[in-house]
């Protein structure tokens, strides 16, 4: 995937993740939370990092399936390999 593809991905999760973090923290306090019936035993600041993170791998996982799904079929199935160059058992009429 090209590098263009690649920002298409993380830059509107990063902005989303940003707001998510805004609205969830809006409303918890990351020293109310809880894991397994126990205080987690985090800063508020590693609590906001952390969360940060998931939402963005989250949103970038979900940017990810969007760009993969208007991809179209010449581009999914199309050979990166020049037909010279490609062995023996992979060689195509068209590519």
């Amino acid at each position: 995937m090209g590098s263009q593809r690649w920002m298409w991905i993380a830059w509107p999760a990063f902005l989303m993740a940003g707001v998510l973090e805004i609205l969830v923290f809006a409303l918890v306090d990351p020293q109310d939370l809880q894991w397994f019936g126990h205080p987690l035993a985090m800063s508020r600041e590693g609590i906001y990092t952390i969360a940060f993170f998931v939402f963005w791998i989250v949103n970038m996982a979900s940017s990810a399936l969007t760009t993969l799904l208007v991809m179209s079929p010449f581009e999914l199935n199309r050979c990166p390999v020049p037909a010279s160059d490609r062995p023996d058992d992979c060689r195509k009429p068209t590519c």
